[in-house]
This record gives C-alpha cells, sequence and structure tokens, in this order.
C-alpha cells in the first residue's frame, strides 16, 4: 500500500524530532518506559534527547505527528554490523505510540518509514525486540516482520 492509498498517511506524518519537540518526546519516552517498568529519571531522558539530535551520534529517531503536527509515537533506532551476513542492518531500539493513537495506522506509518530507510541506507534488516507478553504489539510484529528463534541475554560489564 502507497502513501497515497493508505487511509492512514492522510491521518499521520512521520519524521524527524526537531528541538520543540522535546516536550512532547519526553512524555512519549515516559510512557514508553513506564511500559517496560524502567526509571526515566530527566538527566536519563535528557541524554537520550542529546543523542537523538546529534547529527554525529549514531542514534537517530522518528515522530508520527497528528494533523496538527503533535507526536503521538516514536522510534528509536541505529545501524548495526552483521559479520556473519557482512551486511549492515538497522536496529529498532524503542517503538511506542501514545494508547489514544494505537489502532490508527500510526505505527504503520513508522514502521513503513523505517522500512523505507533500511532501503535507502543499504540495511539488509531491521531488527528489534519486544517484552514477551507484549501481546498487542506482537500481533502488529507478526504481521510486518519474521520472528527469530534468537534468546536475548543481557551481561553487566566488569565490576557491575
Amino acid at each position: 500500500m502507497t502513501a497515497a492509498t493508505d487511509p492512514a498517511a492522510a491521518r499521520w506524518t512521520v519524521d524527524t524530532p526537531t528541538d520543540a519537540d522535546f516536550a512532547a518526546w519526553r512524555e512519549l519516552f515516559r510512557g514508553y518506559c513506564a511500559f517496560y517498568r524502567v526509571p526515566v529519571p530527566d538527566g536519563k531522558a535528557e541524554l537520550v534527547w542529546s543523542w537523538l539530535t546529534d547529527p554525529a551520534h549514531e542514534l537517530d529517531g522518528l515522530l508520527v505527528r497528528d494533523t496538527d503536527g503533535t507526536p503521538v509515537g516514536l522510534a528509536h533506532y541505529r545501524p548495526f554490523v552483521r559479520p556473519l551476513h557482512g551486511a549492515v542492518a538497522g536496529f529498532l531500539d524503542d517503538l511506542y505510540v501514545a494508547p489514544a493513537a494505537r489502532g490508527t495506522g500510526a505505527v504503520d506509518l513508522l514502521l513503513t518509514r523505517l522500512r523505507e530507510i533500511a532501503a535507502e541506507r543499504g540495511w539488509n534488516a531491521v531488527r528489534w525486540i519486544t517484552a514477551e507478553d507484549n501481546y498487542r504489539a506482537r500481533s502488529k510484529y507478526d504481521q510486518v516482520a519474521t520472528r527469530t528463534g534468537f534468546v536475548t541475554y543481557d551481561m553487566p560489564p566488569a565490576g557491575v
């Protein structure tokens, strides 16, 4: 489905965050962190925002906006190398749409834009992880991507 034939495209737009978006992004990021029960002190939010607005940093972001230009969802992504495939892919670190905008096509436009970015940058895939019990999101992901059989581990650095 193209933007011209997608009814969600008339309701939503997707673009990169600007300095004026900090407060709205902060609320969306707060909602995302709350979903995963991760504290988000102001210092952490400001650090992530500084990464998003620094053209030299690897982290990039997208915001999906309503017809008034108000952000209702976010995506944070970055490149990562895949030595086994001799390729670079994109990693979707964070994806969140405000509860009031869920089921309206907003997330579809974020994922469509990420797919376009992958093609533009020559990535061979976009990968992400989600919570096992994130059933609503997983039902969408199952429509647009292939679930892998990998199990994820986190190892703390020495001394932590």
